[in-house]
């Protein structure tokens, strides 16, 4: 049985978890260790940016954990230009006052002296709500898919981030996208962004071209740090939607994800096929992964390696 046949049967079996390590996260360290982690943990299934610094990466920590094998799989995010989880923030040094709120909200610990790391920010934007005198911006990154043609090559599974207003630009990336890959390819949503009619005509359009398709129900993207029901409640809600529009295909959950969505999901007898945690898969593992001996320290790393193990215990189970 071939790698793409092995992630299909494991999606079938309607108990996925996708670990996300960000999709405009380009802090190499740490997705090396956050897959490493997980994979030992019980994750099979890894989604980074498409970049070949984070495919090293991922590959390393697959290896790392003796998992870079035909059960582990790997997706490369890419987005439309105008999506949220393709941007990144800056501080104005002229308009900043040095009170270091936006240190103590960012969820990356990507400010550091009021300084923003590019490298570890994923755009998530706490910083910019959080600063009283609009010293902080967001700004745009870019995918050029022709750029990253071979690494495609490379995926088991490409998502597909469509959040955005401009349904000219989804269409033509979405041909550019199925002209260079032919493998499964997770379509991520964020329900803010359109109305039942639109989204559904969308949808119809993409799933005329191409079969081989899942959707990620995005409810309140990396809004996940928060572990409560109402935080996963848009997720699950979203997810319950598309079902009862007839949509068929593997359905995942994502944005505002937790330790709370499989039993919201029990609860509320919504029928999804995995679980992508990003921001809470993160959060809770941080003080563990920002140390430089996380490796070398073995206390550190099976203290991690328990703290992990335990949410995806609670997540698959």
């Amino acid at each position: 049985m071939g790698k793409a046949e092995n992630l299909k049967k494991y999606i079938s079996q309607k108990n996925c978890l996708k670990i996300i390590c960000g999709a405009n996260n380009e802090d190499y360290s740490e997705i090396k260790k956050l897959v490493a982690l997980y994979s030992m943990a019980g994750c099979t299934f890894f989604d980074i940016n498409a970049s070949s610094g984070a495919y090293e990466a991922i590959v390393e920590g697959l290896k790392i954990a003796n998992c870079f094998d035909d059960f582990h799989f790997i997706c490369l995010s890419i987005g439309v230009d105008d999506d949220i989880h393709f941007s990144k923030c800056f501080i104005d040094d002229n308009l900043c006052k040095k009170c270091a709120i936006c240190e103590k909200i960012c969820p990356q610990n990507a400010i550091v002296d009021c300084k923003i790391i590019e490298k570890k920010c994923i755009g998530c934007s706490r910083c910019v709500k959080s600063c009283s005198f609009n010293a902080i911006k967001s700004y745009q990154t870019k995918n050029n898919i022709d750029e990253i043609s071979n690494l495609l090559l490379c995926a088991d599974c490409v998502e597909f981030h469509i959040s955005s207003s401009n349904q000219d630009e989804i269409k033509s990336k979405w041909k550019k996208i199925i002209s260079k890959y032919r493998g499964l390819i997770s379509v991520c949503i964020n329900r803010a962004v359109f109305d039942e009619n639109t989204l559904l005509d969308l949808l119809n359009y993409l799933f005329q071209s191409y079969s081989n398709i899942m959707i990620q129900a995005d409810g309140k993207p990396m809004s996940g740090s928060v572990n409560d029901y109402n935080t996963t409640l848009q997720a699950v809600a979203f997810a319950d939607l598309l079902r009862k529009s007839k949509i068929t295909c593997p359905i995942f959950v994502s944005g505002g994800t937790n330790s709370k969505t499989k039993d919201l999901l029990n609860l509320t007898q919504v029928d999804v096929d995995g679980i992508s945690v990003g921001s809470y898969a993160r959060k809770i593992v941080r003080k563990y992964i920002d140390r430089l001996d996380f490796f070398s320290n073995k206390d550190v790393f099976n203290e991690a390696l328990a703290v992990a193990k335990n949410f995806v215990n609670q997540t698959i189970r």
